[in-house]
């Protein structure tokens, strides 16, 4: 699948619509491997009439699934499962910074599917959702989650209300916003010496949120013992050369500076058409590209290193 260019000047964001969750995880204390038993509620988006439904999946687990052979998610709340086992793994392997992507306009949706402004706004509510079944009550004050700019913070307060995780941005707007500029924030002045653990959300609507995060981690995180998790980034505009290296030198030296010491442990990218698929992750497992058949998926290839969307779009998919 191969992506456009983007015009040279950088859109503000989109509008945001205010939304409420109509319920929490819950955990069964009980179970030592604290299973949820939860539901996630629907998004109601306030003055507008689409709800964000979640789409069920059935799945093929195939007969000879290994340990760390992952199904594809029946549902979000499995999905949010999956990705919280996944990070614990990571977590436990020393791994300092990660990846967490996926659609979510659906399971099977593309980039594109669902309305800018509706996307993040999906993406804040998993979020909560991801840090109430990840994070132990007693780190939640020493968990900062940081959103792309700083109005993003008054809608997260509503999202994370009841909840003690320290809220913060990478990008402060300002009147040149539009042609890809914003007030210079910080970010070493922003954390707090008792901050263990970063979660950056969605950082890709404007193009200087990922070099914020560069910054963030080089000051904040690398060479001490705090983690980064960087939700929903978008990252593939970065690795498939979506910015010209021309004009968005930064973002392309990225490649080459902080996504090499990424370690993606969830991962979803749909492809449509034809030859449609899926390419999916969960660590430490193989990177597996999916074919659906009927209500189930099945592997039709895998390997250990992430291939690239267009080797699976143009390669691996006609082949399968």
């Amino acid at each position: 699948m191969l992506l456009s260019n983007p015009g040279f000047a950088v859109s503000s964001t989109p509008h945001r619509m205010v939304f409420q969750s109509r319920s929490h995880w819950t955990e069964a204390e009980a179970n030592a491997n604290a299973v949820i038993k939860g539901k996630i509620g629907l998004h109601q988006i306030v003055g507008s009439r689409r709800n964000l439904k979640f789409i069920s999946r059935s799945v093929s687990e195939g007969e000879a699934l290994t340990e760390y052979d992952t199904p594809f998610p029946n549902d979000y709340i499995d999905l949010l499962k999956q990705a919280k086992r996944a990070t614990e793994l990571a977590l436990k392997d020393g791994k300092q910074l990660m990846e967490i992507e996926f659609p979510t306009a659906g399971l099977g949706s593309v980039p594109g599917d669902g309305e800018g402004g509706n996307e993040m706004t999906g993406s804040m509510q998993l979020i909560r959702e991801f840090c109430d079944i990840l994070v132990a009550p007693e780190k939640v004050t020493r968990t900062r989650i940081f959103f792309p700019e700083a109005n993003e913070v008054k809608f997260a307060r509503q999202v994370f209300e009841g909840a003690s995780f320290k809220l913060d941005y990478l990008t402060k707007p300002s009147f040149f916003e539009d042609f890809g500029f914003g007030e210079k924030v910080k970010m070493a002045d922003r954390v707090k010496p008792e901050d263990e653990l970063f979660l950056v959300g969605y950082p890709y609507f404007n193009v200087n949120e990922m070099i914020v995060v560069e910054e963030l981690y080089k000051e904040a995180v690398m060479n001490t013992n705090r983690k980064m998790i960087i939700f929903n980034g978008e990252l593939d505009r970065i690795r498939s050369g979506y910015y010209p290296s021309f004009f968005y030198p930064k973002l392309a030296a990225l490649t080459k500076s902080l996504l090499p010491m990424m370690e993606t442990v969830y991962y979803i990218h749909n492809f449509k058409g034809r030859n449609g698929g899926t390419l999916f992750r969960c660590y430490p497992g193989p990177w597996r590209v999916l074919r659906r058949m009927g209500n189930k998926y099945f592997c039709v290839h895998q390997q250990e290193k992430m291939p690239s969307l267009k080797e699976v779009a143009l390669d691996i998919l006609p082949a399968a």
